[in-house]
């Protein structure tokens, strides 16, 4: 049975750098977490960090340019946390690896799991387009990425061709 990486904070722990959780409260999950066919994780925590913890942003690019040693996630206060990012994104690859996992949901606008916007680094809540580490990580090594509001989708990805190998 074909297995989905989901942000644990969509599951509803509250791993949030604000010790929140941004559950979804999804018919589809719920089915697909009875069957058994959902891995959680949270980068950040996995990678080191606390919760809470303060707030964090790629600064001078996205995902891809952090793996690269081109840019740096920063704090709030100025604190360099790429190795915490860096050591979640490769722990959620290995969890991919170790399920076969083709597809996660992550949560969209994170510096590490956001698929498609971020956060423009000036900590004024302005979204770019971009890829957060772990998303990033994880479509370099062609595992399909999805945010939150396309579990659906990710779910059709998974039944179709697009994630055989």
């Amino acid at each position: 049975m074909k297995k989905i990486l989901v942000s644990a904070c969509l599951l509803g722990e509250a791993v949030r750098y604000d010790g929140r959780d941004k559950a979804l409260d999804d018919r589809l999950l719920r089915q697909l977490l009875r069957e058994d066919r959902v891995i959680g994780f949270c980068p950040e925590v996995g990678g080191g960090l606390p919760i809470p913890r303060p707030a964090a942003e790629i600064q001078n690019g996205g995902g891809a340019a952090v793996i690269a040693g081109h840019a740096r996630v920063l704090t709030d206060s100025g604190d360099d946390v790429t190795d915490y990012f860096l050591a979640g994104a490769r722990q959620a690859l290995e969890l991919c690896q170790e399920h076969e996992i083709r597809a996660a949901v992550l949560t969209e606008s994170s510096p590490s799991c956001g698929g498609t916007q971020i956060y423009d680094g000036s900590f004024s809540r302005r979204a770019i387009a971009g890829a957060g580490v772990t998303a990033a990580l994880l479509r370099s090594r062609n595992i399909a990425v999805f945010n939150q509001h396309q579990l659906r989708a990710a779910v059709e990805y998974l039944d179709s061709a697009g994630a055989r190998d």
